[in-house]
């Protein structure tokens, strides 16, 4: 479902992708890790079409991203890590909007607006501003436009920021029930608790390439560590960090009891 080979992608002397190459089954869920800056985000704007690549080529559902891009953005929805919204809208006011953009008829919009609205908690406030809500609330309204028009690829990157915990639930088992169907699901986040749950598979980048690529459980293995938060500190983490992050704790500690 999703194909890429060698893609490179810098800014100014910063090389946020260096030949990155994967290739993403339709039905997958993906986790994709990394640290700050290690190109998570760098991919997802290049497949969702938003920046082309450097070099090197990628494809979503055999549509190729650059030549073929009103194609590929047909079939894939995106919950980026900072939700864009038009807050001077309701919630069913964005997503008509939204459904427009994806030609769907009126009724089609109206039906899955309502199932959104029920799923997200969202039945009593659909005539109200979006800019009255709070940060989990503009999520939900995200999370279910990115679904509206029903793609075989959704990105997600950080979804659950600002979800209390019964939203939280509720997107984790829409995640497993869309995967289930067939859906791709290319999701990023640095909550590794989630991530090990939840993806069939878990790419680690560190600047720009591919450090592991695996199960949650075979990378367990692999690196003989008991969690994929052990794995991910292994692969990416300076080794001289966390000696210098006690040796810091115990200074404050002693500067503490000073006073």
């Amino acid at each position: 479902m999703i194909s890429i080979r060698g893609v490179t992608k810098s800014f100014g002397p910063v090389k946020a992708l260096d030949r990155l190459a994967l290739e993403i089954p339709a039905g997958q869920i993906f986790g994709y890790l990394g640290p700050n800056g290690a190109g998570k985000t760098t991919t997802v704007k290049i497949l969702s079409g938003m920046i082309p690549p450097d070099s090197g080529t990628a494809e979503i559902a055999g549509f190729d991203i650059v030549r073929q891009s009103l194609e590929v953005k047909k079939r894939i929805g995106v919950v980026p890590e900072s939700g864009a919204l038009y807050e001077c809208l309701t919630p069913a006011e964005y997503w008509e909007f939204t459904g427009r953009l994806y030609h769907l008829d009126q009724k089609t919009i109206a039906r899955r607006g309502q199932e959104f609205a029920e799923l997200f908690g969202l039945k009593d406030r659909m005539e109200e501003r979006i800019n009255g809500f709070s940060k989990g609330m503009k999520q939900r309204v995200v999370i279910a436009s990115a679904l509206l028009h029903d793609p075989d690829v959704l990105f997600l990157d950080e979804p659950l920021n600002g979800l209390d915990a019964n939203a939280v639930l509720t997107v984790k088992e829409l995640i497993r029930s869309l995967a289930k169907k067939g859906k791709t699901v290319f999701y990023c986040s640095h909550i590794l608790e989630v991530v090990e749950k939840l993806c069939d598979r878990v790419v680690i980048l560190d600047s720009g390439t591919v450090a592991a690529d695996g199960s949650p459980a075979s990378l367990k293995r692999m690196t003989r560590r008991a969690s994929l938060e052990a794995v991910f500190s292994q692969l990416t983490q300076d080794p001289d960090a966390g000696d210098a992050a006690r040796v810091l704790a115990e200074r404050l500690a002693g500067e503490k009891m000073k006073k």
